[in-house]
């Protein structure tokens, strides 16, 4: 039960806490500014009518010469009456209090008796009994054991203090209603951006659609929606490439599937009675396209799971040798070629990052080098640095080269020239090393080697 307010604010809406934020500062500030006034104006006030009073005392006392207690007993009534004040005349050798006959006497405490023994000069006090204030001042010669008592009531004051109290706690109430109404207004305002983005996300959950959000102003919230919308395009880019990667790998299946299910048919149908058989030669022909067209099948998902796998956003901090990365993708690519040669040139190089995607991209770039270079020409390999913290992978073929009209597109996925359409491939091959090197802060370029070949280059961050 002692955390259930708490729990309450907690399920409130955002926009309810910020109106009771609001009311509850103002209410706070308020408090403070009508406590502090009130209490200033109250000592003003006691201070005024203190000074009044020993002002009333101090020229009773220099002025009223009294000879007998009767002058005090005879002492205009009605003159105090006037003033709403009661005066009185203590003589501490009879221990009486001598005052006008048709007045009542002012209160006396121990400390007044004390002012007319001479022991004070004066002194002030607060009968609560009467609601009075009294002060007492030492009269007449320092012996003569009298003081003059006059005592003031204090009801104008309370009143005059009440209405006040009352006036403060309107207006601190009426600032309260102000602020809740404000903070309401503020908050129905300055969270409408936060309501597009809950409308928004609600949208994209039930429909998926993902339409940007209106954007006003400058300040946080329209930043915040900023971030939203780009996240949007984020997830929009995404899912346009998952359909262009689903569609294109279809188009790319349905070839290799297609022939291999004629192939099948075929074999299938020989087998049948009284159907025309195919020559030995012809089964061997058939069986080889069919090894051939399972092994690109298995090339082309092999590769579209490594394009997957590279998609998956990941962090990468392992610490990667790249000169052995280079070499054990060019010992891979040496045993699948034995018709080329290597020109190998190598300069240390590490950096933070994933060696198994790393050796995959540059395997990629030597087997694109060794399908395009004619039997018994060099593919030149170099890693070297560039002097701008950074190294570059350059691999350099003696093959025909690649045309201007296709070098802003051989990094695209499933893109094949029309010189590389028949030769093995699945067309993915290059945009894998593309992805390598986004994911690791580098690029990837292609252009045109000093041999007249392919030159693909690409470049890494890091430290030698």
């Amino acid at each position: 039960m002692i955390f259930e307010p708490q729990g309450r604010l907690q399920r409130a809406s955002l926009r309810a806490r910020v109106t009771w934020l609001a009311a509850f500062c103002v209410a706070g500030a308020v408090a403070l500014v009508s406590f502090g006034a009130y209490m200033i104006v109250r000592k003003s006030v006691y201070d005024a009518l203190d000074e009044g009073l020993r002002q009333r005392a101090n020229t009773v006392a220099t002025g009223f010469k009294v000879t007998t207690p009767d002058e005090v007993l005879n002492y205009p009534a009605a003159f105090l009456a006037a003033g709403d004040v009661k005066m009185g005349l203590l003589q501490s050798n009879t221990g009486k209090i001598f005052y006008p006959r048709t007045s009542e006497p002012p209160p006396t405490i121990d400390e007044a008796w004390e002012v007319a023994e001479g022991d004070r000069t004066d002194y002030t006090w607060t009968d609560h009994k009467s609601e009075t204030r009294v002060v007492a001042v030492h009269y007449g010669p320092e012996n003569s054991g009298q003081a003059i008592v006059i005592a003031q009531s204090m009801v104008p004051q309370r009143t005059t203090l009440a209405k006040l109290s009352v006036v403060l706690l309107l207006i601190g109430g009426a600032g309260v209603l102000l602020a809740a109404i404000a903070g309401t207004a503020v908050a129905r305002t300055g969270l409408r951006p936060v309501q597009r983005l809950t409308e928004a996300t609600e949208r994209v959950a039930n429909t998926g659609d993902l339409t940007p959000i209106p954007v006003s102003g400058d300040d946080e919230l329209a930043r915040l929606t900023h971030s939203f919308n780009a996240m949007l395009g984020a997830v929009a880019e995404s899912q346009e490439r998952q359909r262009r990667l689903v569609a294109d790998a279809g188009h790319e299946l349905r070839t290799p599937l297609t022939s291999m299910r004629t192939n099948l048919e075929l074999l299938l149908a020989s087998e049948r009675p009284n159907s025309p058989t195919l020559s030995q030669e012809d089964k061997t022909e058939i069986q080889s396209d069919v090894r051939a067209q399972i092994d690109e099948l298995t090339t082309l998902i092999g590769d579209l799971v490594e394009l997957a796998r590279e998609d998956a956003p990941q962090v990468v901090h392992e610490p990667v040798d790249l000169v052995e990365v280079v070499e054990r993708s060019l010992d891979r690519a040496r045993r699948r070629a034995s018709n080329v040669t290597f020109d190998v040139q190598l300069q240390p190089w590490t950096l933070l990052g994933d060696s198994s995607a790393l050796e995959r991209a540059v395997l990629n770039l030597l087997d694109n080098a060794v399908k395009f270079s004619p039997s018994g020409s060099a593919v030149r390999l170099s890693l070297r640095q560039v002097g701008d913290g950074s190294a570059v992978v350059e691999v350099a073929d003696a093959g025909p080269g690649i045309a201007d009209a296709d070098l802003p597109h051989v990094f695209e996925r499933f893109y094949r020239s029309s010189e590389a359409r028949t030769l093995p491939g699945s067309g993915l091959g290059l945009a894998i090393v593309k992805q390598v090197a986004q994911r690791h802060g580098g690029t990837a370029t292609a252009g045109r080697a000093p041999e007249g070949g392919a030159l693909f280059t690409l470049r890494l961050p890091g430290r030698p």
